[in-house]
């Protein structure tokens, strides 16, 4: 299995590990009212006006109805059950990570990950594993120079919409993030490890600060008390109510884990996502 190799917070002495590798549904029946003329007897005429399933799906999309549900009390437990869907194995030949399901477009599917996976990625040798089961081919449509983020392609193409409705992308509110409080509990999902590739580990933890500036990464992370291990990198960092607040990205053999913190995952898919489509 590799690795990304070690650095040293200068403040605790501690090492921190890389955690890497080894439509509604709506059809329109529009009502036709006729004034009918006094003394005529006359109806209006019955009118019916389906719709497509690609357009059935864009609906969906568009009403946020393909996003991973939030729980109104927080509970690690039942919130995993609900993010699990949204979490991928990114696999690169005899190397694996882990992605999250951050958006779905009318004509793709985009998956967010750590730069540092997506330093293992070959399109010839690599793919993703949805835990619906489908195994699909992607592309790296970029990654931040600033952060250890990086998105991946899937073109909508390869699935039918059956299956596109299937899918859930992460919920995010970057309020719940700014509210977050020293001791609130949170949880981190990612890839299991070997070649079972539908096995997800599920860690809780304790949140810390959730910008603490680290040496080793050169920039502020969601920082906390739990497990990250290997092939959990580029998962998620969810709060008990099932909202994305970051990416598992290292750990400590203290138990420590760190994450890249939702607001740099959101400026860097607005740089390097919502760039290329505008």
């Amino acid at each position: 299995m590799r690795s990304r190799g070690k650095g040293v917070d200068k403040k605790s002495g501690r090492i921190f590990h890389s955690v890497i590798l080894c439509l509604l549904l709506t059809w329109t029946m529009p009502l036709c009212v006729q004034a009918a003329a006094k003394g005529e007897d006359t109806l209006p005429p019955h009118l019916i006006q389906s719709v497509t399933q690609q357009e059935l799906y864009e609906g969906m999309v568009a009403l946020g109805m393909l996003q991973c549900p939030v729980l109104k009390v927080s509970d690690c437990e039942k919130a995993f059950e609900n993010v699990k869907e949204c979490v991928v194995r990114v696999n690169m030949g005899n190397a694996y990570g882990s992605g999250i399901v951050w958006e779905m477009t009318e004509e793709s599917v985009i998956v967010a990950t750590n730069r540092h996976v997506l330093d293992y990625w070959q399109e010839t040798d690599s793919f993703l594993y949805f835990q619906q089961g489908h195994y699909m081919d992607a592309h790296i449509v970029g990654v931040s120079g600033k952060y250890d983020v990086g998105f991946l392609s899937v073109d909508n193409g390869q699935f039918t919409y059956d299956e596109l409705e299937e899918l859930r992308s992460i919920a995010m509110d970057q309020s719940v993030y700014e509210q977050l409080d020293s001791g609130d509990e949170m949880f981190c999902v990612g890839a299991g490890p070997g070649p079972e590739v539908g096995e997800l580990l599920f860690h809780k933890a304790k949140l810390e600060e959730r910008a603490r500036y680290i040496e080793e990464f050169g920039t502020k992370m969601l920082y906390g008390y739990g497990f990250a291990r290997t092939g959990m990198s580029g998962g998620g960092i969810f709060d008990g109510y099932g909202h994305l607040i970051g990416m598992v990205t290292g750990g400590t053999l203290q138990n420590e884990v760190a994450g890249v913190p939702l607001p740099a995952i959101v400026e860097a898919y607005q740089e390097i996502v919502c760039c290329q489509t505008e």
